[in-house]
Parts: C-alpha cells; sequence; structure tokens
C-alpha cells in the first residue's frame, strides 16, 4: 500500500535570518515527497508572520508560538494537518518542543544536541517509545554516501578489528568575539542558557562523536578531555580536546575547534583497523581514501556502479552519476528520505524496509549528550579517565 499524497511538514524556528532552518526546507522537499504547509518560525510572532511572506505560505498557518501550532493543526483532519514538525530552534527549546509534538501525535525531525541534559535525553527515549511516533536527529553527515560506504566496509569487516579512530573537526569562525557583534548564530551558540553546557563541544563536537559511532558501530565509553575558551569573555568553551576509550578495545583522538583561524568545516575522520584504514573529509565529500597493507592506495569515488555492489545504503543516497558533485543538502536530503519514507511506512501500516531504517534517532541523540556530559565531568576532574553513564 502506498500513500498517494504528500507528507505535509511544518517547522518551529528557522525564522528570518536563521541558517539552519532553511537548509531543512530545501533538504526536506529536495526530492518532491515532502510539502512544507506553516510553522512557529520565530519567538516573535511578527516574525514567524513574516515567513508567510517569504515562503508564499498561508498566514493562517504561520503561528505565534509552537503550542498554538499544535493546537490548532490537530483541528485539522488527517491528511491535511502537519504530518511532522521540524524543530530548528536553539537548544534550550528542543526538549520542551519535541515531547509537546510527540505526545500530540506529530512525528518530529530535531536539531541535534537534542536535549540540554542526560535526563531529558532519557525522557525524549521513553515518550518517543510511548507515542510511537518517529523521531529524526539531524546529525547530517550520515547521510552522505561515502560516509555509508565507510560503515559498510568498517562494519563488514573488510579490514579486521578497529584499532583507533581518529576524527577532527576544525572550524576558524569564532576565533574573534563575533556574538559581540550581534552576530545571530554566534549569540545563541556562545549563550550557556540557549546552547547548553558546552558550546564548541554541543555545537560540532557531537558531530565528531556522532561520526566515529556510526561509521565503526563502536561506543565510546571513557574519556580524557581539555576544554578551553581562548576568546576571552566568552563563557562556553570554543576549542576540544579528547582521548578516547571504545568498546572492545579501540582507542581514539577527538579534536573539535572554533578558533582555528583559516578552517571552514573540516571534519575529517580516520578509522585504522588491522589490515587497513580509510579516510573520509567533509570538505572532499564524494571520495573515500582507501589503505590496505601492501596495496597501493584507492580512491572509491560516488556514483560508480561499485559503490552499489558494496553498500547499497550508499546507493540508495546517490542521485547523481560520477562526477556530478553532491554534498551538504544531499546529505540533509538523504536524511529526510529515509525518515519520510518511515513516516508513511507508518501511516499505511507496511514494513519498514532497513535501508530506510537508516538514519539518526532518539538513541543517537541520547548518545550525544551522554558525550556531552562526560565532556564535561572529565574536564572539570583531575582523574585521568571519566566514565560514560550507562
Amino acid at each position: 500500500m502506498t500513500l498517494n499524497r504528500t507528507l505535509k511538514m511544518g517547522m518551529i524556528g528557522g525564522g528570518p535570518g536563521a541558517f539552519i532552518g532553511d537548509v531543512h526546507r530545501r533538504a526536506s522537499r529536495l526530492d518532491g515527497g515532502v510539502e512544507l504547509v506553516g510553522g512557529a518560525f520565530d519567538i516573535n510572532p511578527r516574525k514567524s508572520k513574516q515567513m508567510a511572506t517569504e515562503l508564499i505560505l498561508d498566514r493562517k498557518r504561520c503561528y505565534g508560538t509552537y503550542t498554538e501550532l499544535i493546537a490548532k493543526e490537530l483541528k485539522l483532519p488527517e491528511g491535511e494537518r502537519m504530518d511532522f514538525v521540524a524543530v530548528c530552534t536553539p537548544n534550550n527549546w528542543h526538549y520542551a518542543i519535541a515531547k509537546a509534538l510527540l505526545e500530540a501525535g506529530f512525528h518530529v525531525m530535531c536539531e541535534k544536541p537534542m536535549t540540554l541534559t542526560v535526563a531529558e535525553a532519557r525522557s525524549l527515549v521513553k515518550i518517543v517509545k510511548q507515542t510511537k511516533r518517529v523521531f529524526g536527529l539531524m546529525h547530517n553527515y550520515t547521510g552522505y554516501p561515502m560516509v555509508k560506504l565507510a560503515r559498510d566496509m568498517v562494519r563488514g569487516d573488510k579490514f579486521g578489528k578497529v584499532r583507533k579512530i581518529v576524527v577532527k573537526y576544525p572550524q576558524g569562525w569564532l576565533a574573534t568575539a563575533l556574538e559581540r557583534t550581534g552576530q545571530m548564530q554566534a549569540s545563541w551558540r556562545t549563550d550557556p542558557k540557549q546552547s547548553g553546557g558546552s558550546g564548541c563541544g554541543g555545537d560540532i563536537g557531537t558531530h565528531a562523536e556522532n561520526l566515529a559511532e556510526y561509521i565503526t558501530g563502536l561506543k565510546i565509553q571513557e574519556m580524557c578531555a581539555d576544554l578551553t575558551s581562548f576568546v576571552k569573555g566568552r563563557k562556553l568553551d570554543d576549542d576540544v580536546n579528547c582521548l578516547l576509550k571504545f568498546n572492545k578495545g579501540a582507542k581514539g583522538v577527538l579534536h573539535a575547534s572554533q578558533i582555528s583561524v583559516g578552517e571552514e568545516n573540516n571534519l575529517t575522520i580516520w578509522v585504522h583497523c588491522e589490515t587497513g584504514s580509510l579516510e573520509w573529509r567533509q570538505e572532499h565529500p564524494n571520495y573515500l581514501y582507501v589503505r590496505e597493507m601492501d596495496k597501493p592506495e584507492q580512491i572509491y569515488k560516488r556514483g560508480n556502479d561499485y559503490i552499489g555492489k558494496i553498500s547499497p545504503a550508499a546507493a540508495r543516497g546517490t542521485r547523481l552519476p560520477a562526477g556530478h558533485p553532491e554534498a551538504f543538502f544531499e546529505a540533509f536530503a538523504n536524511n529526510y528520505v529515509n525518515f519520510t519514507d518511515t513516516i508513511r511506512c507508518k501511516l499505511t501500516r507496511t514494513k519498514v524496509d532497513p535501508l530506510m531504517n537508516d538514519f539518526p534517532k532518539v538513541t543517537d541523540g541520547l548518545r550525544g549528550m551522554l558525550f556531552l556530559e562526560t565532556l564535561l565531568a572529565s574536564a572539570n576532574s583531575n582523574r585521568k579517565w571519566t566514565k560514560f553513564k550507562k
């Protein structure tokens, strides 16, 4: 049974001047199965209404608050009301909004980090289970085809046991006190009340943690962390350095920085195994570098037929032939495709294909919060190693 209509999407946050909300809007509709119908786009109701004009939406469905959105959308018949809502607010709103949406019966796509605390994350895990709604977490880097290829190579035991994981995410955009100029993205990300206990760690460190665990299937168990706020007066960290211990004996290094002058979004991961290693760079995402013992380096290129033979998930996430680059929007869109296909299965009561089920979920959000809790505990401790809580 198929669903012979588009899915209706709403959005909380992502108002005038917002970066990530606009990416969600574009990526979610890239493959044609989703229709944005409204939202509560800004904490200022006037600005939320402004988005109706900018996005050519019905002003009656551009609400002043998320509670108004829920109340009025529930009055609409199924098929006309929003099927799912993307939560694209600063971090401090994620939990309350996601909880309210799930309990009202909406499916949810949420920005990361998922909550402000581990307790909130555990609560959200229970709510998702109780409501049986589809919950997606936008760790967009898992959507790249070559990341999926890397995962299937490593987890498929192509190179033997994982020994070491090195993952870094350097940026330079916060090398000065940009937040004091009124720049919106910098202002909320450096504010503990909106961002949480860790700035750089929460904003990009969680991406590095998620990528390492996604590709290898391993879990961080212990951490030795150092956090620094280099910019004078900044309340949250802008540089993160960690030693990691994974299960099954693997060791790791994680580095995230927002004061690395000249760096843009240089997320890179190396996975070193018994008989081979691989490397993937977010700024050159269509290539996976593979190095095997006593063999020349190989470069796997997205879009070629041999990729799909190794990784059906990578093939599913590919839209263009080889040589036509795909990147950031497409990776976002891949998570949306899998998320929305899973919703369609829910609505039509059909079985979810495992390839559809390949998107970050509420349990990944809990892992992210455990990472941040341990990061802060380790950085504030004199112990060499701090264990993750169960």
